[in-house]
């Protein structure tokens, strides 16, 4: 690193404390009040524990907020400025409904699924390259189409056939083991938010009964497998040998059947239903999770979604939802559920309620120091993008590309060089960026496998590889704003508006231009230290 990037980052850093002063690039002088159902339920609890909200966001903060949250993408340069310069008083909310519209809302939210249901080739997830393809192509496809959330859970739940034709299936190949007792554990975490293992053994071994009539049968096609309703009894009779007490097996005397195979069945909330022999049990199941009275199904998934938009979940976390740890605002969450019911469990009816209120659209700087303040989502709180989202808005910055591989021989996947990192299938094909930033491994669909927590390695990474200085000092798309004959003020700006999605404020184009003038001629030098300052700054690197 080159001594007049050191020396820049500490101009850049002190401009930016200058900038929080007034008037602040990243909150604006109005007030919050309530506009919507989720505002009177978020602000009249603040106003209950006497918690000061967080000013609005400013618009440049809410072009880049709004980009990143919907669609995991920087807007571009112009992009803002056209944002920036629109008067329209409604312009946020048409911006929402542009961004859900676009073909990188389902490749971001696609990514988001892939993590919970663990769509990955390798190791110890073993769909291998053909299904892997398959199911997330479908569940891509899904978000495309905005499928109803109960069809697209049903149809994973109850699907039968192979697993590169029927791509549903692939959710009970895509599990670590596939005893009943696992694939019912996958099945609670994924639809129902809740982690089996806490419950008592015999509650969890009720609910594996849904699952003991699962099969999986080879072809003679490489690597592909039948997923079917297997009605032979032993894996049942398995099942119920093991934990007698998870169903009730009905004598040849009570049913007038020689054949003693049916059952009486426990769902996880206590109520029996009887199994005949003929029955998937998996549509029974199924059938009980979607139903709008279900206590968990609706819940889990508008509270994923809010803590996806707002770095926390009304039940935090979200994949642990049990009776001692209860929602921050129940009604906040009964509001949301009865929200989804109505529109016949339409996601984006849900993300267009969040987005447009003005709960979302908070600042992130925080009025006081109250603990309880995030719990009650006072402000925007700070995240570190995302592995995937920051490489690709270090490559579309800069107009680069990046390089994708397997540490094993499989799977052979033939990746474009264009391929967005929030596009990418299959977990097992990866690179060192987004290892060493975070990813999730998808071994277990549980929230917590993505990292976002900053590492002294990243850090490193970003201000002195070789990596970054290449892709910076090697931009064919940046060398026209490097290269600019214009006024120094024209390039800061177009730095500034690519990088951090805002214009300069006074303060930092005095900081800035007084570091391009010590440069004398090299007015590309003096733009690429600026650019390497920019995208180490936590205002880059963070959500905010």
């Amino acid at each position: 690193m080159r001594m007049g990037l050191s020396i820049l980052v500490s101009l850049v850093l002190a401009a930016t404390v200058a900038a929080n002063v007034a008037p602040s690039p990243f909150e604006s002088s109005t007030v919050p009040v309530p506009r919507s159902q989720i505002d009177k339920l978020v602000l009249g609890r603040l106003e209950q524990l006497g918690i000061t909200p967080a000013h609005l966001c400013s618009d440049a903060v809410f072009v880049r907020r709004a980009y990143l949250d919907a669609i995991g993408t920087l807007p571009t340069a112009q992009e803002t400025r056209t944002f920036l310069a629109d008067q329209d008083p409604n312009k946020r909310s048409i911006l929402i409904d542009r961004l859900l519209e676009r073909p990188q809302f389902a490749d971001y939210w696609a990514m988001k699924w892939s993590d919970l249901l663990r769509v990955k080739s390798e190791f110890p997830i073993n769909l291998w390259p053909n299904a892997v393809q398959a199911y997330h192509r479908w569940i891509r496809t899904c978000i495309r189409d905005n499928m109803p959330y109960d069809r697209f859970v049903r149809e994973m739940l109850t699907a039968s056939g192979s697993n590169f034709r029927v791509p549903q299936v692939n959710f009970y190949r895509a599990v670590q083991s596939r005893e009943p007792q696992a694939l019912a554990q996958a099945a609670a975490l994924t639809f129902m938010g809740v982690r089996p293992e806490g419950w008592p053994k015999e509650k969890w071994s009720q609910m594996a009964v849904f699952f003991a009539r699962v099969g999986y049968k080879s072809t003679l096609e490489w690597k592909e497998e039948i997923v079917l309703f297997d009605p032979s009894t032993r894996k049942m009779e398995n099942t119920l040998a093991a934990n007698p007490q998870s169903a009730i097996m009905s004598s040849p005397a009570s049913t007038g059947d020689r054949n003693p195979q049916f059952i009486t069945a426990v769902l996880p909330d206590g109520t029996t239903v009887p199994l005949s022999p003929d029955q998937d049990p998996r549509e029974v199941f199924a059938n009980w999770l979607i139903d709008a009275k279900n206590p968990w199904f609706t819940r889990n998934i508008v509270n994923r979604i809010w803590y996806w938009l707002q770095g926390r979940g009304i039940i935090h976390e979200p994949d642990d939802i049990r009776p001692d740890n209860p929602p921050g605002n129940p009604e906040l969450l009964a509001y949301l559920e009865k929200e989804l019911v109505a529109a016949r469990y339409d996601l984006k009816h849900i993300y267009r309620l969040i987005l447009n209120s003005q709960t979302y659209q908070l600042s992130s700087i925080a009025r006081g120091d109250d603990p309880k303040t995030e719990a009650n989502f006072a402000s925007y709180p700070l995240r570190r993008l995302e592995a995937e989202v920051l490489i690709d808005a270090l490559c579309q910055i800069t107009g680069t590309m990046e390089q994708y591989s397997s540490p094993i021989p499989e799977p052979f996947t033939f990746i474009p060089e264009d391929m967005r990192s929030i596009a990418l299938a299959d977990a097992s094909i990866t690179s060192a960026f987004l290892e060493k930033f975070g990813r999730s491994p998808r071994d277990t669909g549980l929230e917590s496998e993505r990292n976002n927590r900053p590492t002294a390695a990243q850090r490193l990474h970003l201000l002195n590889s070789s990596h970054i200085q290449r892709k910076i000092e090697q931009s064919t798309k940046l060398q026209s704003l490097l290269q600019s004959k214009g006024k120094p003020r024209d390039t800061i700006e177009g730095v500034y508006l690519t990088v951090l999605s805002r214009f300069p404020t006074e303060e930092e184009l005095k900081t800035v231009g007084a570091y391009f003038q010590s440069a004398g001629g090299n007015r590309r030098g003096a733009a690429v230290d600026l650019i390497w300052a920019l995208i180490n700054s936590a205002e880059f690197l963070y959500r905010h």
